[in-house]
């Protein structure tokens, strides 16, 4: 065989063993590996192969619960983490999102928390867990809500959470506690909107004002501010010389709290300007006012 031939032959085989690794490349790190431990690429290191074994899926739940029982949250929600890629569209992994949310509350990490609660509501919608996940996401937010100085989008979300929860299984067990949260946060929600309004009526932006109590009358007629709610527009009405809506608020607020001090403020103002509490029925006032004897 003459040199050329035999250099033709090399170059083939070269470019065939090439042309094997590149029609394979999900194999090319495990022959890289190989071909190294056989000093075949200068290595000289022998190749050693080492199989992990699988976790069991209970296993993986006991770490879990180990490290929630230790108060190390993190890790235990990792560790039921695991169990959803480990062991996907399995029971398990249900029951590993689940404890991950519960975990990840625990932290508290609330943010991831909810997030958690809105992935298990769509994949598991008819769990009997579900109604849990709905009051861990509202109680997420919840235990957020700031002071009424700040914003309260959080508690408007906690609010809307713990409506779908009571909303959609009226039975749970969450649904009491949830129902007293979302009175704390409608009367949070009202509190804001007096912080603001009283803000406005000090700057004497009477109208800016009265859309303020306005929303405490429309919305949270429940809360303990309905009360200053109605002498703060019988106050601002007057301030505007609006004397009927004036005088009209102070008597719905009569009618609903009589032995109310802000009902007895209010008869004192407009008693100053030489009026007295009296409702007109085509006032919009005189609507709700119809809603809160109701109530």
């Amino acid at each position: 065989m003459s040199l050329s031939n035999a250099s033709f032959r090399s170059s083939a085989l070269l470019v065939a063993a090439a042309l094997a690794f590149s029609a394979a490349p999900a194999r090319a790190d495990l022959m890289d590996s190989i071909t190294s431990g056989f000093g075949l690429l200068g290595g000289g290191e022998k190749y050693k192969m080492e199989v992990t074994p699988d976790v069991p899926a209970d296993t993986l739940y006991n770490q879990g619960l180990a490290k929630l029982k230790a108060k190390d949250y993190e890790g235990a929600a990792k560790r039921f983490s695991e169990l959803e890629k480990t062991y996907p569209s399995s029971e398990w992994a249900r029951k590993g999102l689940l404890m991950t949310i519960h975990a990840q509350f625990e932290k508290p990490a609330y943010d991831d928390a909810v997030q958690s609660a809105q992935r298990y509501i769509g994949l598991y919608p008819n769990s009997a867990d579900t109604p849990y996940v709905y009051y861990i996401a509202g109680m997420s937010y919840y235990n957020q809500v700031p002071d009424v100085m700040r914003d309260q989008s959080s508690a408007e979300k906690a609010l809307s959470i713990f409506q779908e929860l009571v909303t959609k299984y009226p039975k749970s067990e969450y649904v009491a506690d949830a129902r007293y949260k979302m009175g704390v946060a409608r009367d949070q929600l009202a509190a804001k909107e007096m912080q603001v309004g009283r803000f406005y009526l000090t700057r004497k932006n009477y109208p800016a004002a009265i859309n303020r109590f306005h929303e405490v009358l429309s919305k949270f007629q429940t809360t303990r501010h309905t009360e200053e709610a109605l002498y703060r527009l019988t106050e601002a009405y007057l301030a505007m010389g609006v004397t009927n809506e004036a005088q009209t608020a102070a008597a719905i607020l009569g009618h609903n709290f009589p032995d109310s001090q802000w009902y007895k403020d209010a008869v004192e103002l407009l008693k100053s300007d030489g009026l007295a509490p009296h409702e007109y029925t085509d006032s919009w006032l005189s609507k709700i006012g119809k809603t809160l004897h109701a109530i």
